[in-house]
This record gives structure tokens, C-alpha cells and sequence, in this order.
């Protein structure tokens, strides 16, 4: 299984920039504990002032899994998942859901 979500980044200012583009998975509802947001993926871009770039990032299944104590081994359950892009993790961009089964 591959997801590959993406982003437009672009550089609206008049100066030379970068930022870091920053992916976040969410379990919506795990039968265990996680983070609300897992970090998964980050790229740091450079723009020219005024230029657009799209960014991609690839998610693997295991992206989306635990590590399950019980069986020691890493664990995909279904349900649906919030992928989250942003520059940070309290400044989500952009979000879309997916549901595995």
C-alpha cells in the first residue's frame, strides 16, 4: 500500500525563501493509545520569490500502524486516518481522510 498525498507550496513574499513541509498521520480511532498527530514525513523547500512548487510525500503502510505489545509486532488496524500537511504540528495546512479496511 502506498499513499501519496501532496502540496502546493508557494513563495508569495518578494524575497528568496524555504520552509519545511511537515506530514502528520491520525489514527481517528485506535483501540490503543497514540499522539493525536504522528509526524511521518518532512521536506524542506527552497523557493524564489514568487514561485510554486508542488511537494510529495510517500506513506507506507507501516505509516499507519503500532507496535502491538502483545504480539510484538507491528500492527495495521482499519479505519479511517486523517493525513495532515503543515509547517508545524499546531499549524495543519491542508488535512483529507482515508479509510482503510
Amino acid at each position: 500500500m502506498y499513499i501519496v498525498p501532496s502540496v502546493d507550496v508557494e513563495n508569495t513574499g518578494n524575497m528568496d525563501g524555504q520552509e519545511i513541509v511537515q506530514v502528520y498521520v491520525r489514527d481517528m480511532e485506535s483501540s490503543v493509545p497514540r499522539p493525536v498527530k504522528e509526524l511521518k514525513g518532512f521536506q524542506k523547500v527552497y523557493l524564489k520569490a514568487g514561485k510554486k512548487k508542488t511537494i510529495d510525500f510517500t506513506l507506507v503502510e507501516r505509516d499507519f500502524s503500532f507496535w502491538d505489545v502483545a504480539t510484538k509486532e507491528w500492527k495495521l488496524e482499519p479505519g479511517v486516518f486523517e493525513i495532515c500537511i503543515g509547517s508545524a504540528s499546531n499549524t495543519i495546512l491542508a488535512k483529507a481522510q482515508l479509510e482503510i479496511k
